[in-house]
C-alpha cells in the first residue's frame, strides 16, 4: 500500500458540512467570558504532584491536551501515573459554559479546524496539560502487576506539571532507537502486556486503514487523502486510557476496594452488547472462503491479532468484523446495586442506556472485554467529566454532587447525539474530498481491494490505496481479491464516487 499518495484536485470547502450539521466554533458571549474567568474550585485542597515528570503523547500541534501520563517500572511491576485535565474544577456546573458544552457534547474535527467543546480560551490554554505549566489535574495513580494487570487504583484532585509535548511518530521513531523519554521508557513493555491482556479478555481490535484529510501545503486550499499508518506507539498509548477507564468503571460498579458496593451504584459507562452468534458465524464463514485459519477454541480478537495487517483477506475480515462492534451506548446507573454483588443492573433499578433497548443487564464493553467508562478526554467529551467527578467522590469517600446525578441521563443522551453527528461529519468530510479528488477522472482505471462482496441490494465495496479511497462498485467483483476498477463517477455535490467491474 502507498501511503500519502498526493492528487492535485480544485479547493475543497468544508464550509457547506458545518452549515449541513449545524456547527459553529462562536460560543455565546456568556460562556466566553466564564471560559476567560475560570479558576479552579478546588486550589485549596489539591495535593502537589509537580515533583511527577508527566509529559503527553498527542497528534502534532494539538493544543487542548487532556492527559499526561509517568509509567515507572517497579521490582512488582509497574506504577502508573495519568493526569487528566480537571474540568470540573473550572467549569461552573450550573453556569453558561456548562449548559453550552452540554448542547455540544464533545468537539468535533474537520479537516480545516475543530468545533470545541469549550472555548479554546480555556481548552487550549488555562485547562490544557501543555508543557511546563502548573495545572490543576484529577490523577490517576494505578499500580499493576507483572502482567500490567491493576491491583490498586485511585483518583485525587492535584496540581501536576508536564515535562514534554510528544506525538505519537516521534515516540515511534525513540522507541526503535531506544531513547524513549525517561518518563515513558516502560511504555512498550507496558503496553504489549496490555495488549496480551485484552486479548486473553475478549478484546476485539480493528485495525482498518485510516483515511484521512489533510492540508495540501504547497496548493493553498487544496486537501489530500492520506492513510495514517498505525504505530506501535499508538496502541501503547492507547492501552494507558482503556486500563484508566476500566479502573474508572470498577470504582463506579465496586467501590475502591473491588468489593461489591455497599450503597446506591451511581455509573456513567460506556457499554456495548456481545456480537451474535449468526454475526460470529458468518464471520468464519468468511474466514474460511478466504483460507483464514481460525481453530474453533479461538477468539475474534486472536484470531484477527495474528492476520498479516497488508493482506487483502485482513482488510476483508476486519471490515467485517465491524458488524460484531455495534450497539455501543451510554449506560446510566442510579440506583441500588444487585443483591449479589455482580455487574448486572436490577431489574427494578434505575439503569438507563442511549441505544434505545431496555436497561442492559451486562455492563460490558464487548470490544474491551470489561465493564468500562470514558474518563480521560474532559476537555473534548462531555461525558468525562461526569464520569470524573463520581470517581472522585468515590475515592475521597464524599457524597457524589447531586449536579452530577442531576446531569447523568442528559450527558449520556448528549453524548448519544454528538456520537452521531460526529460520524457524519468525518464521513462527509472525506466523502467530499474524495469526491472532489477524483471529479475530474472519470473512465480512470485503478488497483483496487475488494473489502465485501456485492449482497443484494448493497453493491460490493472497494478500497483504492492510490488515492485512498473506499467506495461502492457496480458488478460482482469477488470479496478479498485484488483487482482492477474503473471509476464511474465522482460528484462533489452529492459526496458520492462509483466504480465499476470487470473494467
Amino acid at each position: 500500500m502507498e501511503l500519502h499518495q498526493r492528487i492535485i484536485s480544485a479547493p475543497v470547502d468544508f464550509g457547506a458540512i458545518r452549515s449541513e450539521f449545524g456547527l459553529t466554533s462562536a460560543y455565546p458571549a456568556e460562556a466566553t467570558a466564564a471560559a476567560r474567568d475560570a479558576i479552579d474550585a478546588f486550589a485549596g485542597i489539591r495535593g502537589d504532584h509537580t515533583d511527577i515528570p508527566f509529559v503527553t503523547i498527542d497528534p502534532p500541534g494539538a493544543m487542548d491536551l487532556d492527559q499526561a501520563v509517568h509509567i515507572e517500572r517497579t521490582s512488582s511491576g509497574f506504577t502508573v501515573h495519568y493526569a487528566i485535565a480537571d474540568v470540573g474544577a473550572v467549569v461552573d456546573p450550573l453556569g453558561p459554559l456548562a449548559e453550552e458544552a452540554g448542547v455540544r457534547g464533545q468537539t468535533f474535527y474537520l479537516p480545516d479546524g475543530a468545533v470545541p467543546l469549550h472555548p479554546p480560551i480555556l481548552s487550549e490554554n488555562s485547562a490544557s496539560l501543555l508543557p511546563e505549566q502548573t495545572r490543576p489535574a484529577a490523577l490517576w495513580t494505578i499500580e499493576c502487576d507483572e502482567n500490567a494487570e491493576p491491583r490498586r487504583f485511585s483518583v485525587v484532585r492535584a496540581t501536576v506539571r508536564s515535562r514534554a509535548r510528544l506525538d505519537y511518530t516521534s515516540v515511534q521513531a525513540d522507541a526503535d532507537a531506544n531513547r524513549l523519554h525517561p518518563s515513558i521508557a516502560a511504555l512498550p513493555e507496558f503496553g504489549t502486556r496490555r495488549i496480551e491482556a485484552g486479548l486473553a479478555r475478549g478484546a476485539i481490535g480493528l485495525r482498518l486503514p485510516a483515511q484521512s484529510v489533510i492540508r495540501d501545503d504547497n496548493v493553498d486550499g487544496h486537501w489530500r487523502l492520506v492513510v495514517e499508518p498505525r504505530t506501535a506507539a499508538d496502541d501503547w498509548n492507547e492501552q494507558i486510557s482503556l486500563l484508566t477507564g476500566m479502573c474508572a468503571a470498577r470504582i463506579m460498579l465496586n467501590g475502591t476496594d473491588g468489593a461489591p458496593a455497599a450503597g446506591e451504584r451511581i455509573a456513567l459507562l460506556r457499554t456495548m452488547p456481545p456480537p451474535s452468534e449468526s454475526a460470529i458465524d458468518s464471520m468464519r464463514r468468511t474466514a474460511a472462503a478466504l483460507g483464514v485459519d481460525w481453530s474453533a477454541d479461538q477468539s475474534v480478537g486472536r484470531m484477527l491479532a495474528g492476520l498479516d495487517p497488508n493482506a487483502p483477506k485482513t482488510m476483508v475480515l476486519m471490515s467485517e468484523a465491524t458488524g460484531l462492534l455495534r450497539g455501543a451506548a451510554y449506560t446510566v446507573l442510579d440506583g441500588e446495586p444487585p443483591e449479589d454483588g455482580s455487574q448486572s443492573a436490577k431489574p427494578n433499578g434505575r439503569a438507563r442506556s442511549t441505544n434505545g433497548a431496555p436497561s442492559p443487564n451486562n455492563l460490558r464493553h464487548s470490544a474491551i472485554g470489561a465493564p468500562y467508562a470514558h474518563v480521560t478526554a474532559p476537555l473534548r467529551r462531555l461525558a468525562d467529566r461526569f464520569a470524573t467527578e463520581i470517581c472522585l467522590a468515590r475515592c475521597a469517600g464524599t457524597e457524589v454532587p447531586q449536579w452530577v446525578r442531576g446531569g447523568l441521563t442528559p450527558t449520556a443522551e448528549s453524548m448519544k447525539r454528538s456520537d452521531s453527528i460526529a460520524g457524519k461529519v468525518e464521513r462527509a468530510c472525506i466523502d467530499l474530498t474524495e469526491a472532489t479528488l477524483l471529479a475530474e477522472r472519470s473512465g480512470t482505471v485503478f488497483d483496487a481491494v475488494v473489502v465485501r462482496e456485492a449482497n443484494g441490494s448493497r453493491p460490493a465495496e472497494v478500497f483504492v490505496a492510490a488515492p485512498p479511497v473506499v467506495g461502492p462498485c457496480a458488478g460482482a467483483p469477488p470479496e478479498g481479491a485484488k483487482v482492477q476498477v474503473r471509476l464511474i463517477a465522482a460528484d462533489p455535490a452529492i459526496r458520492k464516487i462509483s466504480f465499476g467491474y470487470p473494467i
